[in-house]
């Protein structure tokens, strides 16, 4: 468990929770699962001396829970939010190599390289509690950037505003972990083009349906999972403009920057929604062109088949006449009678087939 002070213009670890709150800036508490787990007893003790409450046992559980869709519940002295996290699991960083080309053992390991396991928040006025997985790396991103922001050592982070409030950095985090879904969206699009390579390729015979199937059916649970965080995100923003008025200009600004980019987090989510449905639909499609494209591949090879059927039919015809079992035929007893039959069918066959080509029944689809 690790103890931050976020202040105005300052950033520090804690060693152990503090008697009191400081008297400016608010505590950030971040911890894994199991920490969190271990110490409930003494964090219940802290709060109840700092804010008079301690977090409800069904909230606890709620935190504890590694199953648990995204939602979001609140009380009249703290919020509860529970995000599912879009990332890459722990040692799949050798697939997102944009040089790499798609490969079936690659489509299987990016179907097991997505995590979701959820990110739970607790939001007083003056502390955020936040539990994360064990391999989470968004409490470790999030103390090195502030840290650097506080002592301007980098640029890029000395030119962040520091998080004025626990729900200002807990709306930063979540949006930290949409935006994380770039990187799994890229591998996703790059496994799910193999596949329908090989779906279309002409002289292959397509065998992993397998996972084709468990590619579509990992897009179902994105797509529900998406679902769930536009929910809690859009409840969020319903509490946020419940929340009494405050009278001073830099709260007023403050809380309007919160409902910014409480907008924003619910627009980044929307457009990682819109993508896995096109991805979704992408998927489906490829599918039924396949099939459309055998199923043309067979009537092509049954239209050739009538054809020569077509073509052979005079033919046989003219053997079975000649056939017959009588005396008195045409050409039976001439000696040229072979001859002029076998020049006859000839030019029949070459007939019917020009024939056949000109109605184009020969041709065959590229």
């Amino acid at each position: 468990m690790r103890i931050f002070h976020v202040g105005t213009d300052q950033f520090t670890e804690l060693s152990e929770l503090p008697d009191t709150l400081p008297t400016a800036g608010y505590l950030w508490i971040g911890s894994a699962r199991r920490e969190f787990e271990v110490g409930i007893p003494m964090l219940q003790g802290a709060l109840q001396r700092w804010t008079g409450g301690q977090l409800v046992d069904l909230h606890v559980a709620d935190l504890l829970n590694n199953q648990l869709p995204s939602h979001f519940d609140y009380t009249s002295w703290y919020d509860v939010m529970v995000f599912r996290r879009l990332a890459a699991g722990s040692g799949s960083s050798s697939l997102f190599l944009d040089e790499q080309q798609g490969t079936l053992a690659t489509a299987k390991r990016a179907l097991e390289a997505i995590d979701t396991s959820p990110v739970g928040f607790a939001i007083f006025d003056r502390v955020l509690i936040s539990v994360h997985p064990t391999d989470c790396q968004v409490r470790d991103f999030f103390a090195n950037r502030l840290s650097l922001a506080s002592q301007g050592s980098d640029a890029r982070a000395a030119g962040a505003r520091m998080p004025a409030s626990p729900a200002d950095l807990m709306l930063r985090m979540v949006n930290h972990m949409v935006d994380s879904y770039l990187e799994l969206r890229r591998l996703l699009t790059r496994q799910l083009g193999y596949l329908q390579q090989e779906l279309f390729r002409p002289r292959s015979h397509f065998n992993d349906w397998q996972v084709l199937l468990d590619s579509r059916n990992a897009l179902h649970a994105l797509e529900d999972i998406c679902e769930d965080q536009r929910s809690a995100i859009s409840e969020w923003i319903d509490a946020l403009d419940e929340w009494p008025d405050e009278t001073e200009p830099a709260a007023q600004r403050e809380r309007e920057l919160l409902r910014v980019r409480s907008r924003d987090v619910l627009e980044h989510i929307e457009r990682v929604l819109s993508h896995v449905r096109r991805l979704e639909s992408s998927a489906e499609s490829a599918v039924q062109m396949h099939f459309s494209a055998q199923s043309n591949r067979t009537n092509e090879i049954m239209r050739t088949l009538t054809v020569l059927t077509a073509v052979f039919m005079p033919l046989n015809l003219i053997t079975g006449f000649f056939g017959m079992n009588f005396d008195f035929l045409p050409l039976v007893h001439s000696s040229t009678g072979i001859w002029v039959t076998t020049v006859l069918m000839a030019a029949l066959a070459v007939t019917l087939v020009v024939y056949f080509r000109r109605k184009r029944y020969l041709e065959r689809g590229r």
